[in-house]
């Protein structure tokens, strides 16, 4: 049984090792992928080939995310509008909505459901438990939501980095604008001086917006699409103070004052908040781990001498 249990363990840390890895795509950057392609073109000598070009791909492009995006193609004919939006809206927010399809999270979703739930009822039905069918049945659902859940859970977790980031590289991007506007610059070059400075979550939001200017949208509407595609209080508020102080007339310089000093304050207040819950949040390690060893360490001496004396003798 001990052998049985730790072959299950073991074949669902791999599995979930490389739902991991399948989802951890590489940062998407076009303007270094189309650098790198273009270079790797100026290289060859003679006419190009088809075949080594897309040899040339790495075995991810190459065949793993076709295949994926293939069954995802056919997840979404299942799969309610409302949940293709969803990942959609949460690929967003992870800054990942250019490098991974929404397909691909259904492809994964699937396979993981299969996957895990399948080898589950797999594993139960070979080994010697003697359960019924039904609790191995149950047990296998179980295992196979956790599978399906498992790619939305690691998107989850990073649209909290992303926003932690943007959050706490925030007032010193905005002191950084109002030093720039106050020196002269407009609002446009202000953001591509910090979008160049820094190479961070916020810089790359602040790139896109530039882009984005740049090819014809009105830059109230970048900003409100960016504030939307990152998801933070924070962001809007300072969105909508720039967006207020252009359609005002009012100094841009002190309403990005202003919000650096607000935003500084935020977190700030943020950080304490942290430092309040922190120790609620080690009651639980402290209880389970640490409380049960030292309690071990200190009475099994004594434990042992009751037993061995005349006491011990009489249970």
């Amino acid at each position: 049984m001990s052998i049985f249990i730790v072959i299950l363990v073991s074949v669902l840390l791999v599995a979930i090792l490389l739902t991991v890895i399948g989802l951890r795509r590489p940062e998407f950057d076009e303007n270094r992928i189309m650098n790198d392609r273009l270079n790797d073109l100026s290289q060859v000598e003679g006419p190009l080939e088809l075949r080594k070009l897309e040899l040339s791909l790495p075995f991810q492009e190459r065949v793993i995310y076709p295949i994926a995006r293939k069954l995802g193609e056919l997840a979404i004919r299942f799969t309610p509008q409302n949940a293709m939006k969803s990942i959609e809206r949460k690929l967003e927010l992870a800054g990942v909505s250019a490098a991974i399809d929404p397909t691909i999270i259904l492809a994964t979703q699937f396979i993981g459901l299969i996957f895990f739930g399948g080898f589950i009822f797999f594993v139960l039905s070979i080994g010697s438990t003697g359960w019924p069918f039904g609790r191995k049945l149950l047990i296998s659902l179980l295992f196979g939501f956790i599978g399906f859940y498992f790619p939305t859970m690691i998107l989850s977790s990073r649209i909290s980095k992303r926003q932690k980031e943007i959050r706490k590289a925030l007032p010193d991007a905005l002191d950084l604008l109002t030093i720039c506007v106050e020196a002269g610059l407009g609002f446009d070059a202000a953001m591509h001086k910090v979008s160049e400075k820094w190479e961070s979550q916020l810089s790359m939001a602040f790139a896109r917006v530039i882009q984005e200017i740049q090819l014809g949208k009105i830059r109230r509407d970048a900003l409100r699409d960016m504030s939307n595609r990152i998801g933070l209080t924070e962001m809007t508020s300072f969105v909508a103070a720039v967006i207020q102080s252009e359609q005002l007339g009012v100094s841009l310089s002190k309403v990005l004052r202003i919000q650096s000093d607000q935003m500084r304050i935020r977190r700030r207040q943020l950080a304490e908040e942290a430092a309040h819950k922190a120790p609620i949040k080690m009651l639980i390690p402290m209880g389970l781990l640490i409380f049960p060893s030292l309690m071990i360490v200190l009475l099994t001496p004594a434990a042992i001498r009751l037993m061995q004396s005349a006491l011990g003798g009489m249970f």
